[in-house]
């Protein structure tokens, strides 16, 4: 999800759900630490309950990334060890180290022994080459020995040579019985399930079998999803947001980014499937994708998009 969850897009996401945990986007050890780390780390407090997932392989770095983390009130630090792409790949980072369990363990140890909040890890069922059920445990083993107690799963395997990210969400098949199997043999961790889940029916049903379901790309194209999270998967007795409440409560935020310096398109980027499945949703993209950049009143155009969404 690099260059999706920022800290906007989190911000909207929250106005749909007070409980999910939120994920920043992967951010490598090298950004944080020679980089903008303000840039990365900054986030509004409503975003909370809040992970920060950390790309990187060097222990000392996670471990200084992790301590950055909990100085800036995450409430939880997350290692990518699922990403497949070629650039992250090239600096030892992501699927590639699920070759590479004990390292993956000292990374964990490392940033465990610098930090009090929970460090967790997202991997997939394996890569080629280290695709068995055997190496998967081994790596869920020997990661638990380092002492940690969550691992995210993404229900498929990684082809580290020949797909692009793109094709490895999509040509590995999911194989959700893979995790399950996991849940079963390591049933004092905590298995949360990731891949391919689009609705909150589907959520349920994992449910019955996993500790928790991650959604990824669904949530971020279709986020109305959302506005039932924390009444069908929590129990809480609240009504569920409207689509126009939802882009109201933007109104603010946006305001005052527009007021430090920022653009509209900051923050409506991550909006734009708000009004999926909605009468009008096409012409709700194009006020916020394409009018928007034609326009000296941006605001009057969130204005007319919520317009939209409440039938007026």
């Amino acid at each position: 999800m690099m260059d999706w969850t920022d800290r906007h897009c989190r911000y909207f996401l929250r106005q749909l759900s007070s409980q999910a945990l939120l994920y920043t986007e992967m951010v490598t050890t090298g950004a944080l630490l020679h980089g903008d780390a303000q840039r990365f780390l900054r986030y509004d407090e409503c975003e909370h309950p809040l992970a920060l997932q950390l790309g990187g392989s060097n222990p000392a770095d996670l471990a200084a990334c992790a301590k950055m983390a909990e100085e800036h009130g995450y409430d939880e630090v997350n290692l990518n060890v699922g990403c497949p792409s070629d650039r992250v790949q090239n600096n030892m980072i992501g699927a590639c180290l699920m070759g590479h369990p004990q390292l993956v363990a000292d990374c964990v140890k490392a940033m465990q022994d610098a930090v009090s909040i929970p460090v967790t890890v997202k991997h997939r069922i394996g890569i080629n080459g280290r695709d068995s059920y055997a190496e998967l445990c081994d790596f869920v083993g020997t990661v638990r020995e380092a002492g940690c107690r969550s691992f995210t799963v993404h229900a498929r395997i990684a082809i580290l040579e020949g797909l692009s990210p793109k094709e490895n969400r999509e040509i590995p098949p999911l194989r959700y019985d893979v995790a399950a199997q996991l849940k079963h043999d390591f049933a004092d961790l905590e298995i949360i399930l990731n891949g391919g889940i689009k609705t909150l029916e589907e959520c349920q049903q994992h449910l019955q079998t996993f500790d928790g379901v991650m959604l990824g790309r669904e949530a971020y194209h279709n986020p109305y999803l959302l506005a039932q999270v924390d009444q069908l998967l929590f129990g809480l007795e609240q009504p569920a947001i409207s689509r126009a409440e939802a882009l109201a409560r933007l109104r603010p935020y946006i305001e005052r980014h527009i007021a430090e310096g920022g653009a509209m398109h900051h923050m409506t980027r991550h909006v734009l499937g708000l009004a999926q499945g909605f009468p009008g949703a096409r012409r709700f993209r194009q006020l916020l994708s394409v009018d928007i950049h034609k326009t000296r009143e941006p605001l009057v155009l969130l204005d007319q998009a919520g317009e939209l969404l409440s039938g007026r």
